[in-house]
């Protein structure tokens, strides 16, 4: 039996994309502890049936006398628990939590790189300056990792391009087809061809391609009036690249798209969508692409990390380009000029889903990096 600590970067992540892994875990008779962030507790993680701390850790800011405060605590809370294991994921966790575990000798640190997120996407002279300091903290954390998993290939290409990673850690990386889906939970329907419905699963971020997603359905509106567009997920101001207020209450007042903030379960929204659309400037692996594939729905997502190992294209849905109104436009037309596809391209999906993506898979490829595979 093994101590395992996960180092969360919020509370609805560990349940939404930890959960299927903890519960693994435990069945199989270790005992799991989290750290969650303070400002992102959710009742629902009791459900886990785990033990669990809050610490101060920020999800977002660059105040090196806060983030210091941070790692204290954590190598506090780390000596507490003694785990063996320590599994960190997202930017803060990683870094401070592979250092701090580091700092406290356990044996296993293991990190996982969800994607580049902010520091990655943009160009400002902010973001350039905080690209610097993320890198070097980064590689810092890479080599007090024992365990490095990647979700997908462009982001450790990324990491060994801006010398993150060097020669002699490249045996610490294990690549995961991103965190999984439950196939149970999220399980197969029938797409709804009418109205044909285009869905988006998201935060409405600057980075997610929401903008794009509006400027699309403009173009289409005219020519398709019968077809639908609908985002899910929550307006949060409190994110550095959160999109503007104003300007979403002005897509809201145009009526074009339906916003219906943010949920606790997506699934009634899947099921009642035609097509999948994620039109991000880059990911890990889009966890509401899966998502949506395991409830068999073709995909339009872009040609980018993260997202364009989820589309055999033209086989389960179509890749675009980053930023293009116009491109996402086309590709959901071909969906409303042949109606055809949205069968045929969702069987592709769900098949693909079954292949790459099934949770059981993906933990089977974790446990193995964690060395528990034959527990």
């Amino acid at each position: 039996m093994k101590k395992v600590l996960f180092i969360a970067a919020n509370a609805r992540s560990l349940i939404a994309n930890r959960g299927d892994l903890i519960r693994e875990l435990t069945s199989r008779g270790h005992q799991v502890h989290a750290l969650i962030p303070d400002y992102d507790f959710l009742p629902e993680v009791e459900e886990l049936g785990i033990s669990w701390e809050l610490i101060h850790l920020s999800r977002t800011g660059a105040d090196p006398f806060r983030d210091y405060r941070s790692y204290r605590e954590l190598k506090q809370k780390i000596r507490q628990f003694g785990p063996d294991i320590t599994y960190g994921y997202s930017i803060k966790p990683v870094i401070y939590g592979a250092l701090a575990a580091r700092a406290c000798g356990v044996a296993v640190r293991a990190s996982m790189i969800t994607g580049m997120g902010y520091l990655f996407t943009g160009n400002t002279l902010k973001q350039r300056l905080l690209r610097i300091a993320g890198a070097w903290l980064y590689r810092q954390a890479m080599k007090a990792s024992t365990t490095i998993y990647f979700q997908n290939p462009d982001d450790v290409a990324l990491f060994k391009s801006l010398d993150i990673i060097r020669a002699k850690e490249a045996s610490k990386i294990v690549r995961t087809n991103g965190s999984g889906v439950n196939m149970d939970r999220f399980y197969e329907t029938r797409p709804v061809k009418e109205p044909v419905r285009f869905l988006v699963i998201s935060r409405l971020l600057e980075d997610k391609g929401i903008r794009e997603f509006v400027h699309a359905a403009r173009l289409l509106h005219h020519r398709y009036p019968e077809a639908a567009f609908q985002v899910v997920g929550p307006l949060d101001l409190n994110l550095p690249h959160a999109l503007p207020e104003r300007e979403v209450e002005s897509w809201k007042a145009e009526g074009l798209v339906d916003f219906t903030g943010g949920v606790k379960d997506v699934r009634p929204y899947i099921e009642s969508c035609s097509v999948y659309v994620l039109p991000s400037y880059r990911e890990g692996t889009p966890r509401s692409v899966l998502e949506a594939m395991a409830m068999k729905r073709a995909i339009i997502t872009t040609d980018t990390p993260g997202c364009r190992e989820t589309v055999e294209q033209e086989v389960n849905g179509f890749l675009v380009p980053v930023k293009s109104s116009e491109a996402l436009a086309a590709a959901m037309e071909q969906f409303l000029q042949q109606p055809q596809l949205i069968d045929r391209m969702a069987a592709e999906s769900l098949r693909i889903c079954r292949e790459k993506y099934d949770v059981t898979k993906v933990n089977q490829t974790i446990l193995e990096g964690l060395k528990l595979h034959t527990d």
